[in-house]
């Protein structure tokens, strides 16, 4: 059920849709077999009912200005995605140009590219994507950072550099959890969240588990650094649905992070479960 009109939408702040392919979603292999179907809004809704969230945030998992049309046409016929996160290519000359063309979109929030499949670490400190993040100012456009451990230090850099412009990392940084690594993982956590214009999203944590064996306590460290070091102002909730069903089910994953809020007062869980992707992504009435 939706909450009430004096309390914060309740969002699932990280979530993907799809119309699958071999060719569009190679990155699904034999062990996400799962993953190789139809994901729409239909398939989420019910998720979403079930557990009383009022709407999500839809992210890109492709790399095309198709994918951002994609999902801003899914968000024009359902009004309960309240926000998208697309992709431009941020290193191109026309950078400008395409987002001139998508941000006067209601339901564009921000956009994303997939760090995490770049080799070079130093990826997000090139100038040409540097040139592209200080394009996405000029349209109050989020930027959302998808890397792994050992990309954190440039991307912390990358968010050093540009003060003004809001970052969203994803995932927790995707920690070595199946490993049980806390280190170096979580120094560059604190560092990063010594960045006020860095928020970070509860989301992702599962797949980076063993995917059959995970518990709540096993992952509790990994939480317990993010809370210290963003505080319950600047963490999101997410699922990353539908890639978290590889590892959990949409209520298992919404009831962990519920274990993890119980010691909150209720206004911190409100702000963790929507208030503060509210406030981020700047959604209204409007959107």
């Amino acid at each position: 059920m939706a909450q009430g009109n004096d309390s914060p939408p309740r969002i699932d702040s990280h979530q993907h849709f799809w119309r699958y392919s071999v060719e569009e979603y190679g990155w699904i292999d034999d062990s996400m077999a799962r993953l190789r179907r139809d994901f729409l809004p239909a398939d989420l809704r019910g998720e979403l009912d079930g557990i009383g969230l009022d709407g999500c945030i839809a992210v890109q998992a492709r790399q095309s200005n198709a994918e951002t049309d994609f999902l801003l046409e899914l968000a024009e016929q359902n009004d309960w995605i309240q926000a998208v996160i697309g992709w431009v290519d941020l290193r191109s000359e026309r950078v400008a140009a395409e987002l001139e063309r998508i941000a006067g979109h209601p339901k564009l929030a921000g956009v994303r590219h997939i760090v995490q499949a770049e080799p070079d670490e130093q990826f997000v400190l090139r100038e040409d994507f540097q040139r592209g993040i200080a394009a996405l100012r000029l349209h109050d456009l989020v930027y959302e950072v998808l890397v792994f451990p050992n990309q954190l230090p440039a991307s912390t850099e990358l968010c050093r550099r540009f003060p003004e412009q809001t970052f969203v990392l994803d995932h927790l940084a995707k920690p070595y959890a199946r490993r049980g690594e806390l280190q170096p993982w979580a120094s560059h956590i604190r560092e990063m969240a010594a960045l006020p214009n860095v928020t970070c999203k509860l989301s992702g944590l599962v797949t980076e588990a063993e995917w059959s064996k995970w518990t709540v306590e096993s992952l509790t460290p990994y939480v317990e650094v993010v809370f210290e070091a963003f505080g319950v102002d600047r963490i999101l909730y997410g699922s990353d649905w539908p890639v978290c069903l590889v590892a959990s089910e949409y209520r298992r994953w919404f009831e962990t992070v519920g274990h993890w809020l119980e010691p909150l007062r209720p206004t911190e869980r409100d702000a963790v479960l929507g208030g503060n992707a509210a406030r981020i992504y700047g959604l209204s009435a409007s959107r």
